[in-house]
Parts: structure tokens; C-alpha cells; sequence
């Protein structure tokens, strides 16, 4: 691909290394492409964020197809990952130390896939603490850190699909489908509740946004790779 393509706006689909940021990929292939084709300005931007701890599918867009950012993040996402039953965080997932355990010892598979019932259709969830929705100006992570608590509001988001996919206690393995916005660290969390247990998310991992799969995407070294082959 050219300069030209790039600003007249393309749709990279890459896989998002583990402990990454969204925006540390963003700008690691913004400048890569500046430093590509010499470039002193490009637009770079991602449709939907996935936290450090996960890994999967990020639809990065150049140039003018960034006004387009907005339609692909409404799109409905699939995730796979594992729940660990019997603790829970206080981030929800592995950012943060165990801060409290349950017993798991009434818990069965026809439990585990019964209870995933309570969970499809149009659900009331609340976001984490440990999230980067702002109020008052502030990130809530930024104000979980410091030991801050506030009152979240639940919002209502949609799960199409919600499948156990294999259970090997105290780790359960699940496929979610599911709206913007839907939070599966929260999921995890309401799941171990509804199991009268608890639950945290240990692996997270998006493989699907509308019609755009994860077994498409390049990981990020193989994009630098591609963007060498193009200019050679």
C-alpha cells in the first residue's frame, strides 16, 4: 500500500499483544507509517478498546476511514476466556490481588451452564470500578487507585450468547457474544455472585467484531513486516 492509501483511510485488523494498551498499538503503527513513508501527520485511531490483560482483535483505522470509527464499535463483539470461580478481585480481573475467596464446593457443570441462563437478553450491569469511564472529569480507574469508591450507575447492554466451553475448576472457559459497552470482567464478577461463589476473569480474549474475525488479524510485528515488503 501506498501513501496515499493509508490518508485516503484503510481498516488494519490486528491482534493485540497481551500487557499492550490500545493506544500504545495505535501509536506504534501511526509511527511506523509515518516512519515509512516520511510522513509528518497521519490519522490513527482504534474502533472499541480492549484492557492491557486482554488479547484479540483491534480494527485500527487510517485517514478518512477513522470517521468510520463509530459504526464499528457499535458492532456486536465475541469474546472467549476463562472465569477462575471461588475468589474475587477487586478489579474484577487479574490487575488487581484476591481480596476475598468462596467456597466452590456446591458448584457442578449443570450449575455453571444453568446459571448462564440468568445472563442472556437484555441485562442490568455495572461497569468496574476499575474502568476508564470518566465522572466528574476523572477515569474511575484513576480514583479506584487512590482507594476512592463512587456509586456507578448500571446500564443496560445485550448478551446474544453466553456458553460454558469447558470447566476444569476452578477455571470455567467461556464464549460470550454480546452489545458495546457489555463489560466481561463485570459478567465474571455477576456470574460467581449468581453461583452463590465468586468469580474473577484470568483470560480475555476478543475474536470477533461484526463480520471482522481475529483469523484475519496481524499481529503487530507482522503489519511492520507487510509495511517493509511494501516499501522493498
Amino acid at each position: 500500500m501506498t501513501e496515499e492509501d493509508y490518508k485516503n483511510g484503510q481498516v488494519l485488523l490486528i491482534d493485540k499483544p497481551l500487557t499492550w494498551t490500545s493506544f500504545q498499538v495505535v501509536n506504534k503503527l501511526r509511527w511506523e507509517i509515518r516512519q515509512r513513508f516520511n510522513i509528518k501527520k497521519i490519522k490513527v485511531g482504534h474502533a472499541g478498546t480492549l484492557d492491557p490483560l486482554a488479547t484479540g482483535l483491534l480494527i485500527i483505522c487510517t485517514g478518512k476511514q477513522t470517521k468510520q470509527i463509530d459504526t464499528y464499535q457499535g458492532q456486536i463483539k465475541e469474546y472467549t476466556g476463562t472465569f477462575t470461580i471461588g475468589a474475587t478481585t477487586p478489579s474484577y480481573d487479574l490487575e488487581t490481588e484476591i481480596d476475598k475467596t468462596f467456597s466452590t464446593d456446591h458448584i457442578t457443570e449443570e450449575l455453571l451452564h444453568e446459571t448462564t441462563k440468568q445472563f442472556v437478553g437484555e441485562i442490568q450491569q455495572k461497569p468496574p470500578i476499575f474502568s476508564a469511564i470518566k465522572k466528574d472529569g476523572k477515569r474511575l480507574y484513576e480514583l479506584a487507585r487512590k482507594g476512592e469508591t463512587t456509586e456507578i450507575k448500571a446500564r443496560t447492554v445485550t448478551v446474544s450468547e453466553f456458553e460454558i466451553t469447558k470447566v476444569n475448576l476452578p477455571e470455567v472457559e467461556f464464549r460470550i457474544v454480546c452489545s458495546k459497552g457489555t463489560y466481561i470482567r463485570s459478567l465474571a464478577f455477576d456470574y460467581g455472585y449468581a453461583l452463590n461463589s465468586g468469580a474473577h476473569l484470568s483470560v480475555l480474549r476478543r475474536t470477533k467484531i461484526g463480520d471482522f474475525s481475529v483469523d484475519k488479524a496481524l499481529s503487530v510485528e507482522g503489519f511492520i513486516e507487510n509495511l517493509k515488503k511494501e516499501q522493498a
